[in-house]
């Protein structure tokens, strides 16, 4: 990949980090990375601890905390929030005995903070109701690449590249923008243990996805966070940006989703469609509660996305239909042959938080809530 025409002037010599990556480590230091995502609902935070013996589980690592004051998560008189580890993965950029340690935030009074929302997703996972049909959840995760000044990566600085067409699934210089990013984010998650499905080229120049799932419960979030995670990770040693914005390039160009195929186990079994449909009919009638729980503010985001073009429903409009990318609900063609699968809920913004929208697609279609 071709370094930036936008000048990195913080950018540091990686020959020489890894003279020193390169260093033994002691078998008995471990390095694990804490990471949570911040007030914003949208980014992450992360910073690491040496551990004596390599953890196997969360539950082998102590609670930490950070300045709550510096994430909009605190004020600067109370500013300790806790860290709670949640979920374990490797560490693709120490390797070795390294770790990345997922966490949920938690109040001065050890009460799940505000901006904590795996602690209710958990709480509906775990319930004995939803175990017993085994919600599965494949999160496809679109994202869009930029050069450090904000500017669409590849794009001329002065005007754009050619109307889209040519990229998705692009094959060309002159029509794959970031690849090199898209490639090593892909390696990386495989190294970390995160369920990740597959990859694509996007409608947009520069726009990209990849798929995390089938996820069971509460896996289904804590695996996008993470591959979200890597993915800024790995931008930032190409010298890119990621963002995650629903629609970061105003006019006719696609905006980005996080669309969430979710099936239980009677909708997988024959005869599933009939179980389809129904939870179909149960999400009909909430689509105003959930379309405010698929993006961070409450569907302000999604206005800008869902426009009922390129390739979006109307936000204002609940519907459904067979192989069709202009409905709130997809039931795929295969599905629809087979009589049984699964259900695309392309609604959620690409910068949902997973949890949020996996939890209210329990909570309408098993727990039944009106």
């Amino acid at each position: 990949m071709t370094s930036s025409p936008t000048a990195n002037m913080a950018a540091t010599n990686k020959q020489v980090l890894q003279r020193f990556m390169d260093i033994p480590q002691p078998d008995d230091k471990i390095q694990v990375m804490y990471i949570w995502i911040d007030g914003s609902g949208e980014n992450l935070r992360c910073k690491t601890r040496t551990a004596d013996v390599e953890p196997k589980k969360p539950e082998d690592l102590p609670w930490w905390n950070f300045d709550g004051s510096s994430t909009n998560q605190a004020e600067g008189g109370n500013s300790d929030v806790y860290l709670k580890p949640a979920a374990l993965f490797n560490d693709p950029f120490r390797l070795g005995k390294n770790k990345l340690l997922l966490c949920e935030t938690y109040t001065f009074d050890k009460k799940p903070h505000k901006t904590n929302k795996r602690h209710s997703c958990d709480a509906v996972m775990s319930d004995a109701k939803v175990k017993s049909v085994h919600p599965w959840f494949g999160i496809e995760q679109e994202y869009t690449l930029l050069d450090r000044d904000g500017h669409p990566f590849g794009w001329p600085k002065n005007g754009y590249p050619g109307p889209q067409g040519p990229y998705y699934c692009g094959v060309g210089a002159d029509k794959v923008y970031g690849r090199d990013v898209k490639e090593a984010h892909y390696r990386a998650c495989l190294y970390a243990g995160v369920k990740i499905a597959g990859t694509n080229g996007e409608v947009m120049a520069s726009q990209w996805e990849f798929q995390v799932g089938p996820s069971e419960g509460i896996d289904g979030g804590d695996h996008l966070w993470v591959a979200r995670y890597l993915l800024h990770r790995v931008a930032e040693e190409f010298g890119a940006l990621v963002t995650f914005d629903p629609k970061p390039i105003t006019g006719n160009w696609n905006g980005a989703g996080a669309h969430t195929n979710y099936s239980t186990k009677e909708m997988r079994e024959e005869g599933g469609l009939k179980h389809i449909e129904e939870a179909i009919a149960k999400l009909s009638k909430r689509h105003d509660a959930h379309i405010r729980m698929y993006d961070p503010r409450g569907g302000e985001d999604n206005k800008r996305r869902l426009t009922g073009r390129h390739e979006t429903s109307s936000i204002n409009d609940f519907s459904s239909g067979v192989a069709s990318r202009a409905a709130s609900i997809r039931i795929p063609r295969q599905v629809s042959e087979d009589g049984n699968g699964y259900l695309e809920d392309r609604r959620p913004a690409s910068n949902c938080d997973p949890y949020a929208v996996t939890e209210m697609i329990v909570r309408t279609t098993v727990l039944n809530e009106q």
